[in-house]
């Protein structure tokens, strides 16, 4: 899945001009929210279910749904349900003003919780205590009762209108904050089958764990990104062999991933700025790892954690952005807009699911998918190797110097694209990067540079 933190018509673009490969890709909240004039977070603070926001009105989002599905590309939308704003006052994007807890035509004072959550102020303090966490306010956003009536049903019609609009599946956000049975309730009143993923960050010990979650449909699964962003910034990846046995949630339950909007702001997980080619070099494990269902996060650069899209979301200008890894090498690019080229976006677009790894490790995770892993190679803490059958074999090297050995995998003897470096070029049977001949045995000898991987799989063979 591709997270685009983009407004609707550069996704349309997107799905049309790229993402046909990817599958599915998911947009940020599509309901009216608080016009802060900024901050990326007033997304996440809605005040009507009017399909009316920053990225987009709802003819946009019609016509984005329409080409996605059009190339072959679902959409999936992130959806409040928890709560409305913390703001006391103020506007949407479509010029309707509120009041804390009174939200004309949706919600009134009694469709909130205020005295069910038992902390003096109404926020959340202690999460050893599942009340508060699920019936308190989670910084100051007016928390939704969401076991009422009214709330279930104006939240149904609201999936309603989305599914009507095209959407395949919903990611929930701060679905912590909600009882899973009241998820449950309120996805039961769906008009089809949804792809489900619910933001549950784990807590060592606390009440509310994200197993709970799981008959809703697919839970974030936080511990991989902390185990990604330990593993990468200490060099020593060989611990991730266990990432399928640590005890999480099962693979079937769970959506991996290297960062998202949150984390990537927070420290608490790698982020396009980590040094050493961590980020997209995490990248390539969690697109060939066996673990959960991935998700890439497609975003833009930022010097504060609330700075909101370039431009509100719209390109400005021709100054050229390039991606700022090995694995994603600078290209230029011309013209106005936001996603262009194999290496990355413009006006501080950073595109991930464009760069030359990521998109290349893309087509890795859908070739190789149901294949067991094989062949694992871990000779030092900063180098593993592993193939994925018969259909893929991927190394990566975290090490200040390179790699040279001899790999043993399970592939048919050909020469092949090092998707990780290059791409096959359309048309012809050449690679726009490095390429990797196996012999009869499955062997090949590589070099893998520090801070680098190779990958190479079946549908990448040129000859």
């Amino acid at each position: 899945m591709i997270d685009c933190f983009l407004i609707l018509p550069s996704v349309a673009a997107e799905c049309g001009y790229f993402l046909g490969s990817a599958g599915v890709g998911y947009v940020g909240p599509a309901q009216e929210n608080w016009n802060g004039n900024g901050p990326w977070w007033d997304s996440y603070q809605p005040m009507s279910y009017s399909i009316t926001g920053k990225l987009g009105n709802r003819d946009a989002f019609a016509t984005m749904a329409a080409t996605c599905h059009s190339n072959g590309v679902g959409v999936i939308v992130d959806t409040v349900m928890n709560h409305q704003t913390a703001q006391t006052s103020g506007t949407g994007y479509n010029g309707d003003a509120f009041t804390k807890y009174n939200y004309p035509g949706t919600y009134s004072t009694a469709d909130f919780h205020h005295s069910q959550c038992g902390t003096s102020d109404g926020q959340i303090h202690n999460y050893d205590n599942a009340t508060e966490v699920q019936f308190c306010e989670l910084d100051s956003l007016a928390d939704l009762a969401t076991e009422t009536e009214h709330v279930r049903s104006t939240l149904a019609a609201y999936i309603n209108d989305l599914i009507s609009l095209g959407v395949d599946g919903l990611r929930l956000d701060a679905a912590k904050h909600m009882p899973p049975g009241d998820i449950a309730n309120i996805l039961s009143r769906a008009t089809k089958p949804l792809y489900i993923t619910q933001e549950v960050v784990w807590g060592s010990g606390e009440p509310i764990q994200p197993s709970q979650y799981v008959g809703n449909g697919q839970v974030m699964e936080f511990r991989f990104t902390s185990a990604i962003q330990s593993a990468f910034s200490s060099g020593n990846i060989a611990q991730l062999a266990t990432v399928n046995s640590n005890g999480w949630l099962p693979s079937s339950s769970a959506n991996a991933f290297v960062a998202n909007h949150d984390t990537e702001r927070s420290g608490t997980s790698l982020n396009y700025l980590s040094p050493n080619n961590q980020y997209t070099l995490a990248h390539v494990l969690a697109l060939s790892i066996p673990y959960g269902t991935p998700s890439i996060l497609s975003s833009y650069a930022f010097s504060s954690y609330d700075q909101g899209a370039p431009n509100s979301g719209k390109s400005k200008g021709d100054s050229p952005m390039r991606a700022p890894t090995k694995a994603a090498p600078p290209i230029p690019y011309i013209g106005a807009g936001t996603c262009y080229g194999g290496g990355g976006g413009l006006n501080g677009w950073l595109c991930q699911h464009r760069w030359t790894a990521i998109a290349g490790m893309i087509g890795f995770y859908n070739r190789v998918s149901g294949s067991a892993v094989n062949n694992w190679v871990s000779d030092a803490a900063a180098h593993i190797a592993y193939g994925r059958g018969s259909a893929g074999f991927v190394a990566i090297n975290t090490a200040s110097s390179s790699w040279t050995t001899t790999f043993s995998s399970s592939l048919p003897s050909g020469v092949y694209c090092d998707v990780v470096n290059g791409a096959v070029v359309s048309g012809s049977s050449s690679c726009s990067g490095p390429s990797i001949t196996v012999n009869a045995g499955g062997e090949f000898t590589a070099t893998v540079s520090a801070d680098y991987a190779l990958a190479i799989h079946i549908g990448a063979k040129i000859a």
